[in-house]
C-alpha cells in the first residue's frame, strides 16, 4: 500500500506542479517538461506495482450488477475522454464540456469504485477522482474563460464510435490477462 500512496503522491504532485509553482515550473524551461513527465510515468509505474502488490482488505462486496453499469459507464469513459481528440470541431461532449479528459477520467474512477470494494482501490479510484475533481476546479480558477469548439460531423463521430469500442476490447484483453475478468 506505501507504494501505491506513493506512487498517487508523485502522480499529483507532477500535475499539480505548474499550478501552485508557476514561476518555478517557468524557470524550468523546456527540461521541465521532462522532468514533469518522469515524475508522471514514475508515479503511474509505482501505482501499477503498489496496486497489484497491496494485501487484500474487503471493505464492501459489490453487488453483480454493478459490473454491467461499470461496463457501460467504461465506454461512456472512453468516449468522454476521446471526443475531444478529433483537430478542430470536436465530438459531444467535448463542445459542451470545457474538460473532457478529465470528466472521462472521473467517470472511469467512479465505474471502478462500483465494482472494487477493497481497499486498495478505493484509495486509488477515489484518490484519480479526487484528483480529476481538483484539476478541474484549478484550471478553472487559473484560466476562468473557455471558448467552446465547433461540433464535429459524422465522420468524427463514426471514427469515435470504433476507436471507443476497440479499446473497451483492448482494455478487457488487458484485464483478462492479469487474470480479472471485467465481465464475470
Amino acid at each position: 500500500m506505501t507504494l501505491l500512496i506513493l506512487g498517487i503522491l508523485l502522480w499529483v504532485a507532477a500535475h499539480y506542479f505548474k499550478r501552485f509553482a508557476p514561476d518555478l515550473r517557468a524557470r524550468m524551461g523546456t527540461a521541465g517538461k521532462g522532468v514533469i513527465a518522469l515524475a508522471i510515468v514514475g508515479g503511474l509505474v509505482l501505482m501499477i506495482i503498489g496496486y497489484r502488490s497491496a494485501e487484500f482488505i474487503n471493505v464492501w462486496y459489490p453487488p453483480a450488477f454493478l459490473t454491467h453499469v461499470n461496463n457501460l459507464l467504461m465506454l461512456l469513459a472512453l468516449w468522454v475522454y476521446g471526443s475531444s481528440a478529433a483537430k478542430g470541431a470536436k465530438a459531444w461532449p467535448a463542445y459542451k464540456t470545457r474538460h473532457p479528459q478529465l470528466l472521462g477520467v472521473k467517470i472511469w474512477a467512479l465505474a471502478h469504485l462500483l465494482v472494487n470494494g477493497d481497499l486498495a482501490s478505493i484509495v486509488l479510484f477515489g484518490s484519480m477522482l479526487a484528483w480529476a475533481v481538483g484539476s478541474v476546479i484549478l484550471i478553472n480558477r487559473a484560466e476562468p474563460d473557455w471558448t467552446p469548439p465547433a461540433a464535429a460531423g459524422a465522420k468524427t463521430y463514426i471514427r469515435l464510435a470504433v476507436i471507443s469500442i476497440v479499446l473497451l476490447i483492448v482494455i478487457s484483453a488487458i484485464h483478462y490477462a492479469l487474470g480479472v475478468s471485467p465481465f464475470a
